[in-house]
């Protein structure tokens, strides 16, 4: 079968390559993959930023499919099944995380994509535990952004709670910035986004996906924009989505005495400036979310199959997998809100 492998470490080491198909084992579910997302994942894996790729791998990891084959032991997927998948593919299946299904947290995980072959293929294996059925009012294309989704799922509704009387701020209009802010809508908040003037597009499309106010923070000023729809409080909670530090420490001082901060974009540093200050002074709840897990699936799939978050809108290319370099060179150049690449 025809796969994009990253084949060993350093920038790009990319290529689309012929490699055997694999063989079913007995509790493992066999997909032609339909859809795969272009995350940023795999972009800095591209690049070489990200270390925690086993080369060398097939990468993909946000797919939808047709299941073509199961193991013997596979009692809940069926051939024909329309399916997403988490990324979960190995866990210890032993330790106080993986007994509550946290399996983000599994010290010995191995996930689909990074350390497993992943979808940016005509096939791909996930283990029966993974893979969900996709309501009839989900298509292919929708499901293939459950992964990131499913993400701002854990970050919003199982780290922290919104409530409708909150009111929210966002940084970040990038893909899992704009999946957040239809999350945290769909429960009843304010939300107010904030980017960069180069966001200019994303801003508008977050306004026509239903979201109260979007903010230039390079031509106005977010401090009095914010105040003045918290009546000088500050927001009762905040997901940085950006994995910008100026972003994160500009937004600490805008939160409400009390209220919660949550880091859902990753640093390209492990060790950054941070105003601890704000943290300290303004009793705030600083908040570290990773990935996804089982139950936040369940929830992401409920909100597409409501039609509580468009993907149709955020879907602004799709690459067959030949043309695989033209998917990431179209992400790279920031000119695209989610690239799909069709296998």
């Amino acid at each position: 079968m025809k796969a994009v492998m990253k084949v060993e470490p350093g920038y790009d080491k990319m290529l689309l390559k012929t490699i055997p198909e694999l063989e079913v084992q007995k509790n493992q579910v066999k997909i032609k993959v339909a859809y795969t997302g272009i995350c940023g994942t795999d972009i800095h894996t591209f690049t070489g930023q990200y270390k925690n790729s086993q080369t060398p791998v097939v990468l993909g990891h946000e797919f939808s499919g047709i299941v073509v084959e199961v193991g013997e032991d596979v009692t809940k997927i069926k051939v024909g099944d329309k399916v997403t998948s988490e990324t979960t593919f190995v866990t210890c299946g032993e330790c106080d995380y993986c007994l509550e299904k946290d399996y983000n947290l599994c010290a010995h995980r191995k996930g689909i994509g990074t350390q497993i072959n992943g979808s940016f293929a005509e096939y791909v294996i996930s283990r029966e535990e993974s893979v969900h059925v996709l309501p009839d009012a989900v298509d292919l294309k929708a499901a293939a952004l459950t992964e990131p989704l499913a993400c701002c799922v854990h970050a919003a509704l199982e780290k922290t709670v919104v409530k409708k009387e909150d009111k929210v701020l966002i940084f970040g209009p990038g893909p899992i910035g704009l999946l957040q802010a239809q999350v945290v809508k769909a429960q009843g908040a304010f939300v107010i986004l904030a980017g960069i003037t180069k966001d200019q597009k994303r801003l508008e499309l977050a306004k026509s996906l239903g979201i109260d106010v979007t903010v230039d923070i390079q031509k106005e000023s977010l401090e009095e924009i914010v105040l003045t729809y918290t009546k000088g409080y500050g927001v009762d909670k905040l997901f940085e989505c950006s994995g910008a530090v100026q972003a994160l420490n500009q937004g600490l001082p805008l939160v409400k005495k009390k209220g919660t901060f949550v880091q859902v974009g990753i640093f390209s540093e492990k060790l950054n400036l941070l105003d601890q200050e704000s943290i300290i002074q303004r009793e705030i709840t600083y908040i570290g979310t990773r990935s996804q897990k089982p139950s936040s699936w369940h929830i992401a799939l409920k909100l597409l199959e409501e039609k509580k978050i468009n993907t149709d809108k955020m879907i602004t290319k799709i690459v067959p997998l030949d043309y695989w370099r033209q998917g990431f060179e179209a992400v790279l150049s920031g000119n695209e809100i989610k690239v799909l690449i069709q296998s």
